[in-house]
């Protein structure tokens, strides 16, 4: 729904559009179709390569629309700031300078447990079964002040769901 959700807001805008699911390295890949969940040591090589397209496409003027299941607010910092978002790894306290950073509008498509695992059932050829839902649920930090986001019910049609995006992105 996601992906859906993502490329039509893009198509509507004229904006270039990107899947994060196609960016998971193989085992990533592979750990998910085994029903394991991925955790932070998967998630960040990932998001950090995310947060370098972003950079890449706003800095040569394009905007861009990322369909992405951020769960934390550590993994949308990531997004924004790279691996200056993540925890530290290493002591970067000598790195002065202000690294670019991506302008994040989150849109928080939020919906039960039911609706969405319903959806994933009738979803064939994806490589997340639906068990893994759980753990994403459990994982989940919805976005909150002061991130810049706006939280949209899946739970209507998805004509309406474009709508709403498109009427609060004006306003931003």
């Amino acid at each position: 729904h996601r992906s859906t959700v993502g490329a039509l807001l893009a198509s509507q805008l004229g904006w270039k559009f990107y899947d994060a699911d196609d960016y998971h390295p193989e085992e990533n890949r592979m750990k998910m179709g085994k029903g394991i969940p991925l955790n932070d040591q998967d998630r960040i090589p990932w998001l950090c390569n995310l947060h370098g397209i972003l950079l890449r496409e706003v800095a040569s003027g394009q905007r861009v629309v990322l369909a992405c299941s951020a769960l934390k607010k550590m993994y949308r910092d990531i997004l924004i700031r790279g691996s200056d978002g993540a925890p530290q790894t290493c002591d970067e306290s000598s790195k002065e300078e202000k690294l670019p950073e991506v302008k994040l509008f989150v849109v928080h498509l939020s919906g039960s447990s039911e609706v969405i695992s319903g959806r994933l059932l009738k979803r064939k050829g994806h490589f997340m079964p639906p068990d893994l839902l759980l753990s994403q649920f459990n994982t989940l930090e919805p976005p909150s002040a002061p991130e810049n986001f706006i939280q949209v019910s899946v739970d209507q049609e998805l004509s309406e769901i474009i709508t709403t995006i498109l009427e609060m992105l004006k306003v931003q």
